[in-house]
């Protein structure tokens, strides 16, 4: 190679290099870090995505099952908070006197008529001092309690105003399992809040309320629509805005929404206040039966028949003898209309008054027969209306029984479960003995055999606190792994 060859060689590869080292230093300077440039974006997308960005957008059209707009804007509209006020009160226990400072709860309701009415939960207002009524403008009133019914969880006030936006009533017997609802309420505070959900269930009793005669009613409507603290005595609408149950519980085991909430059907809750606005009191017609489903009565006995309810017992100078019912007949219908479980026929007997006759549609020896029943009114001594009390079950190897109403009353408690019989398994690990009383779990008062049942179910996986009375009379506490 000759000298000039050469040094053309080595001027060409400077030249080479420095290009190369210039085209790095220009993309440091784009990108000092030396990472690839991931967001990197030529002005050809720039200019493709903001055309695109800035093209009109075409009207959306929801199917009517899904356009929940309508409902919402009536229902928040006529749907209240509710703010209960407590004074502060002294007590004496022993040696110390006990002060307890005001205080207060709040929920909502929902307007049912235009001058002023408005439906909550006892729960809501029950015991309280004063309630304040907020609208959705932010209008405030005291409220003035009509009247209450611990045995539904209902409760009537009114407000002095007219003109109102209220809800009218829907038909909670036409809602079918899988249907949108919304519910409406005032959660941790924050006024007006609406959500969505199915209709879950219907016909649930979640054994929440308690009512010494056994008189409560639970048929409650199952949704998994969000429900709060706060919601209770909120409005349930279906899609066309109208009242179909007032949200009245939650089954959780944090305290707030888990899936599952639960609300008052809307017939018997326009029963209750028309009973209220007229008499003050709720008038309940009664069959005069003691009753289990059948379904649950198949487990002690043979029982064809496993949709609808067992008359375990009828009864004295009752509705119920009156139109010869019998222990072992099975009731399928009330007024044409298919019954399957106590809640169901606990609902339909709950709205009528006493001296309405209803029909009842029963099956004795696989006969199927329909006679009119009028019903009556509660009489403490003789009647027990419609109880769904499992008196035995066996639960991790002990066996459990609802103790006797004597029994009760003896040891000044107000229902319990007896422990029968304890076999191997966490009762008898926990030292738990024959003849134990449960009266609670984690302060949760247990009447009776369902009840307890219930309970168990939501607490599997955790610690739980048992409060009973020992075989000697003895109160006694127990700890254990459920």
């Amino acid at each position: 190679m000759s000298r000039k060859a050469f040094y053309i060689g080595i001027f060409l590869a400077a030249l080479a290099g420095g290009m190369m080292a210039l085209g790095i230093f220009s993309i440091l300077i784009d990108n000092p870090s030396g990472q690839p440039a991931y967001n990197s974006i030529s002005e050809h997308q720039k200019v493709a995505l903001t055309n695109f960005e800035m093209k009109e957008v075409p009207d959306v059209i929801v199917p009517d099952g899904l356009n929940f707009v309508h409902a919402a804007s009536r229902a928040t509209k006529a749907v209240v908070h509710i703010k209960s006020k407590y004074d502060g009160a002294s007590s004496v226990n022993g040696f110390f006197r006990y002060r307890t400072f005001p205080s207060a709860s709040k929920g909502s309701g929902v307007i049912i008529s235009d001058d002023g009415y408005i439906v909550t939960n006892n729960h809501v207002i029950d015991g309280a001092n004063s309630v304040e009524v907020t609208l959705h403008d932010n209008r405030r009133y005291e409220a003035t309690v009509i009247g209450t019914d611990p045995t539904t969880d209902l409760a009537l006030i009114k407000i002095k105003e007219t003109g109102l936006n209220f809800l009218h009533y829907g038909n909670s017997d036409d809602l079918q399992i899988g249907e949108w609802v919304l519910a409406v309420g005032n959660p941790f505070e924050l006024n007006s809040t609406v959500t969505a959900g199915i209709v879950s269930a219907k016909a649930r009793n979640i054994h929440i309320l308690a009512d010494e005669n056994q008189l409560q009613i639970e048929s409650f409507i199952q949704t998994d629509a969000a429900v709060n603290p706060g919601n209770s005595g909120g409005a349930l609408v279906d899609l066309a805005g109208n009242l179909v149950g007032v949200n009245t519980a939650i089954a959780t085991q944090t305290g707030t929404y888990s899936g599952y909430s639960f609300a008052v059907p809307v017939t018997l809750v326009k029963k209750v206040m028309d009973d209220l606005l007229e008499f003050g009191v709720v008038q309940r017609g009664l069959l005069g039966v003691m009753i289990r489903d059948a379904a649950l009565q198949s487990q002690l006995e043979d029982v064809d028949v496993l949709n609808g309810v067992y008359i375990i017992t009828v009864n004295e100078n009752s509705a119920a003898e009156e139109a010869e019912l019998e222990s072992g007949d099975i009731i399928v219908g009330i007024n044409g209309k298919k019954v399957n479980n106590t809640s169901e026929l606990q609902e339909m007997v709950a709205r009528n008054r006493p001296g309405d006759e209803v029909k009842v549609t029963y099956i004795r020896n696989g006969v199927e027969k329909t006679v009119t029943a009028t019903l009556r009114k509660f009489n403490v001594v003789a009647e027990a209306e419609a109880v769904e009390i499992p008196e035995v079950a066996i639960l991790e190897g002990a066996t459990f029984e609802n103790i006797p109403e004597s029994e009760s009353r003896r040891l000044g408690i107000y229902g319990g479960v007896k422990i029968t019989d304890v076999q191997s398994g966490k009762w008898k690990e926990a030292g738990i003995k024959e003849g134990f009383i449960i009266t609670e779990i984690d302060k949760t008062r247990v009447q009776n055999v369902d009840e307890l049942r219930a309970i168990l179910e939501f607490k599997v996986g955790e610690r739980i606190n048992i409060l009973g009375i020992s075989a000697d009379g003895e109160r006694t506490y127990y700890s254990m792994k459920w």
